[in-house]
């Protein structure tokens, strides 16, 4: 891994200078470039090869301010189709990076140029949509820094929290599609969840295990601006403060009123920012991600002028807690939906079972059909999980907010991916303000390629 993974990783917010295009593709002024590419990780004293979306500064990811363009070309450098998802920004339809929805992936020595507005403004994320490369790490931070942010002065640090296997993902979805495999692991106990599919090799804090953690120098006193995002593949964590206490700003880029508690859920391809006083006592603090059910562990450490860093495992000494929405009942948006009846209910089944490893999300009782919605609505997505695994469900191009969890009714936090654990109904909200084919699907990546995936259409777009 070079230093420049690295220092991005730690929220640096300077961005790469243009670089030149190959001969006859014309490059806009201010354009940025990301490729995607092949990059060699440390993990636990051995080398992998994986991929990456890099800057050609050696930047990985990108990072903008509040009110920016998003004006970016991607090209492909690696020897397989790829391309990249905008996770949680809400451009137009064709740009959102989904192949063969709302455009073409890239092919093999081609590039793709994106151009929209940078919001909304928050901790986003980027990630493929293309077969099972999110697993083999082609994801990176995509930081929309919002203008309080900025003026505020704290320093900020990204961490990106991964799923690695030493195994490839198609050996790993294979094994999960066996019929003994499925009927030996599968249960039937509400009180006791499935919640792992994969046994994983390591748990990384943007590329490093806990036998090398990053360690970001910080003031003795002082705030830092955590913004933690979950790219795992197929893993739910808990963020840990241990004995410190942090306050939540925003969850899916979308600020909450603060909330302060030392245990955080984070579940796949949701987001945190958590604001974290430095007491003046010269102590270390580990930000710790705790897999779901297992002790594996991954994460950093800030640590204050002359503190002392001490060895943390990599695997704690119990199981890391069951994701599930105790502290979401408790979020509450900052900036909500404005008061409006709703148009139309969507129900969405959540269906499947480890045995066979299949998975769907019918809508209004027909597997295969998308939902559809009108340009103006309020629009409500009732999602019923008659499984015995949690789904972390995505809805592209939108921002939605939590407003029913168990015939709960709340004014909860604005998301764009809400965790529906085993049986349970989970309603949100949305305004269908963004016309086009929007994908929607649980983005436990395994769940989808096998089946929970479906899109939202609105009727008579252009």
């Amino acid at each position: 891994m070079t230093p420049s993974r690295r220092s991005l990783l730690l929220g640096a917010t300077t961005l790469a200078a243009a670089h030149a295009l190959a001969p006859g593709i014309a490059q806009a002024a201010g354009q940025r470039i990301l490729r995607l590419q092949t990059r060699q990780i440390d993990v636990g004293g051995r080398a992998a090869t994986r991929y990456g979306a890099v800057q050609p500064s050696g930047a990985v990811g990108l990072t903008l301010d509040e009110g920016d363009l998003f004006d970016v070309r991607v090209e492909n450098t690696l020897k397989v189709t790829s391309g990249l998802h905008w996770h949680g920004l809400n451009p137009p339809w064709q740009q959102d990076g989904v192949p063969y929805i709302s455009g073409p992936p890239i092919a093999p020595a081609q590039s793709a140029a994106y151009k929209f507005p940078a919001r909304p403004a928050g901790t986003r994320w980027m990630h493929s949509h293309f077969g099972l490369q999110e697993q083999d790490l082609l994801a990176a931070p995509l930081i929309v820094r919002e203008t309080e942010a900025i003026r505020s002065g704290r320093q900020e640090v990204v961490v990106l929290f991964e799923d690695f296997s030493w195994s490839p993902p198609e050996s790993l979805f294979e094994n999960l599609r066996r019929p003994m495999k499925g009927a030996m692991t599968m249960s039937m106990d509400p009180a006791n969840p499935d919640l792992n599919d994969i046994d994983y090799d390591a748990y990384l804090a943007n590329d490093r295990t806990l036998a090398d953690p990053q360690v970001v120098d910080v003031e003795r006193t002082g705030e830092v601006r955590l913004r933690l995002i979950n790219g795992s593949a197929s893993t739910n964590f808990t963020i840990d403060l241990g004995a410190d206490e942090g306050t939540l700003l925003s969850v899916d880029g979308n600020p909450v009123e603060p909330l302060k508690a030392s245990l955080f859920p984070l579940a796949i391809a949701q987001r945190i920012d958590i604001l974290v006083r430095l007491l003046g006592d010269g102590r270390a603090v580990p930000v710790l991600a705790r897999g779901e059910g297992r002790r594996l562990q991954a994460g950093i450490v800030l640590r204050p002028p002359g503190a002392a860093v001490a060895k943390i495992p990599l695997e704690g000494a119990t199981d890391g807690p069951v994701v599930g929405l105790k502290q979401e009942i408790l979020l509450r948006a900052t900036r909500p939906l404005a008061a409006k009846p709703v148009d139309r209910s969507i129900p969405v089944v959540l269906a499947g079972s480890m045995m066979g490893y299949t998975w769907s999300m019918p809508v209004h009782d027909m597997t295969g059909a998308p939902a559809t919605v009108a340009r103006g609505e309020r629009v409500e997505l009732v999602m019923r999980n008659e499984t015995m695994m949690a789904h972390p469900m995505h809805l592209h191009g939108h921002s939605f907010q939590v407003t029913e969890i168990n015939d709960r009714k709340l004014a909860g936090a604005m998301r764009d991916c809400i965790l529906v654990p085993p049986r349970t109904t989970v309603k949100v909200a949305f305004d269908a303000d963004n016309p086009g084919i929007w994908a929607y699907h649980c983005h436990n990546l395994y769940h989808m390629a096998a089946g929970m995936f479906t899109t939202l259409v609105y009727r008579d777009f252009a």
